[in-house]
């Protein structure tokens, strides 16, 4: 039984990025392809040990190489797209980025063979054979475990605005659901998913993640699938809840956003500060994710005072100005990518729907 722990907490500001992608051919329609891209192929030397798959054949994971510093978070993602892309295409693939690919119907694709996915579908059923969704997954390092710990805590609030900025996924199993993101909901089916709850320091979190997997719970502490989490072997918070996006733009302000959050909260740590998170209760979390994942870019949210609601548009502003970025202001001022998917499958059809899904490598 695999274990995290606390001396894994070592440095602070590194950063990482995990991104799932489809598998596509040439139509840009989702087809298996990870066989042949993960196991019969050798990848890149760039993505050796950073390329796998998911549940399905045709979603695909790359992770980057540690990132020392921010500056330096464009160059290291493209050359892991870049990578991934000349891989796919040398083999007659392409590879594409959405929260859900609208085209994908899940009892006509293939899960893969894998033993760990062969037994959660055999564990989980129904959510699990349905779920076609890819996100992105931002790692923060932080240097010491209780600090980890209390940074995921406050994170929770934030986990909905970052949702409503990267909704990608209006489509599922071939129909608008009528929601921004409903990769969000298609995942929070399957067990240990979405908003955490509070936990009051790392011995708390270890006890749950020990209890849970003693009981057999879980098979092992990746299962732990919520939106924010301490990562216990990596030594990082883990942000879990953007959809996936072809721009890599819109991932890298992600990432802008996640390093600045991750760096302020751990200044309040380490000056003191108690935080909000002991007010948080998941509940009202609950309500904001639900209107980021019902209304995206046009959300409105609870605040993090809790007396009264801000929207999107303000949020926006006036974490670009406490933090001093700007990426997150770009992204929310531009089409989002769910009103994008609808404009584009009503006005031009289903092959300019999934060019535009094609992933960006510049």
């Amino acid at each position: 039984m695999e274990r995290g722990s606390p001396e894994s907490f070592t440095r602070m500001g590194t950063l990482g990025v995990e991104e799932e992608c489809f598998v596509v051919d040439e139509t840009g329609r989702p087809t298996s392809g990870t066989d042949e891209l993960v196991y019969e192929h050798d990848p890149p030397a760039i993505l050796e040990e950073r390329l796998d798959h998911e549940l399905f054949k045709f979603v695909i994971e790359t992770q980057t190489p540690l990132i020392e510093e921010p500056d330096d978070a464009r160059d290291a993602l493209l050359e892991i797209r870049r990578a991934l892309s000349e891989h796919a295409h040398a083999h007659g693939y392409q590879i594409a980025a959405a929260g859900l690919h609208p085209l994908a119907k899940w009892r006509e694709l293939e899960h893969a063979e894998k033993p760990r996915y062969r037994s959660q579908l055999d564990r989980i059923q129904y959510p699990q054979h349905r779920n076609t969704t890819a996100g992105v997954h931002v790692h923060v390092g932080v240097d010491d475990a209780d600090k980890a710990v209390w940074i995921a805590n406050e994170l929770r609030w934030y986990v909905p605005i970052i949702l409503a900025l990267s909704a990608n996924s209006p489509y599922w199993n071939g129909f608008d659901t009528g929601l921004e993101s409903a990769r969000a909901k298609i995942f929070e089916a399957l067990p240990n998913t979405g908003m955490p709850t509070y936990f009051e320091d790392y011995e708390a979190f270890d006890r749950f993640e020990r209890r849970m997997l003693e009981t057999d719970s879980i098979a092992d502490r990746g299962e732990l699938w919520y939106d924010v989490r301490p990562h216990t072997a990596h030594g990082t918070v883990e942000l879990r809840t953007p959809d996936g996006q072809a721009d890599p733009d819109v991932v890298l302000a992600f990432v802008e956003y996640a390093h600045a959050l991750v760096e302020a909260l751990a200044a309040e740590y380490e000056d003191g500060a108690t935080g909000r998170a002991p007010d948080h209760r998941r509940e009202l979390l609950d309500e904001n994710k639900w209107r980021a994942i019902r209304h995206g870019h046009d959300a409105s949210f609870i605040d993090r005072d809790l007396e009264g609601t801000i929207s999107l548009g303000e949020l926006v502003d006036r974490e670009c100005e406490r933090l001093g970025i700007d990426g997150i202001k770009r992204v929310y001022e531009r089409e989002s990518g769910a009103e994008r998917q609808r404009r584009l499958l009503e006005t031009t059809g289903p092959d300019a729907l999934c060019e535009s899904l094609l992933l960006g490598v510049e």
